[in-house]
């Protein structure tokens, strides 16, 4: 993340890393950093980890939607990089999670979801995504 830093960018966020999850192997570890400058001028960075469920299946968008809602919400909460990492990860979590459960519907008892079944259900989603419960949890690490 201080390499990426070192580029320009005041706030990194790694959405998958080869890190070992506390919570188990059905885990991702993402990361977040997040660089201010103080009124004296002097510099501090917030860092946060934050391990989500692994989901198997493959969706088109969750790219897109994740930097949508990793803006939006750095935007609320400028110097929060928790609170706005965990609006975000919840937002991906509800979408996702509605999505697959629709995907399965439609399926149908035993078969595989296709990837047009899989597309993301944006509007359905349009609560979570303006106030997300949440239900992903970050711990500041420094």
């Amino acid at each position: 993340m201080d390499l990426l830093h070192a580029m320009g960018p005041d706030t990194v966020v790694i959405t998958s890393s080869d890190l070992p999850p506390r919570l188990g192997d059905r885990f991702l570890v993402s990361l977040g950093s997040q660089r201010h400058v103080r009124p004296d001028g002097s510099r501090t960075t917030q860092r946060v980890r934050i391990e989500v469920p692994k989901v198997d299946a493959v969706f088109v968008g969750t790219g897109d939607l994740f930097a949508a809602m990793l803006l939006a919400w750095t935007h609320h909460y400028p110097n929060d990089l928790k609170t706005a990492c965990e609006k975000t990860f919840s937002v991906m979590h509800h979408v996702i999670q509605r999505t697959i459960s629709y995907a399965h519907e439609l399926a149908g008892p035993g078969r595989r979801p296709s990837p047009p079944q899989l597309e993301l259900r944006m509007i359905q989603s349009k609560a979570d995504i303006e106030d997300p419960a949440i239900v992903t949890e970050a711990t500041v690490i420094s």
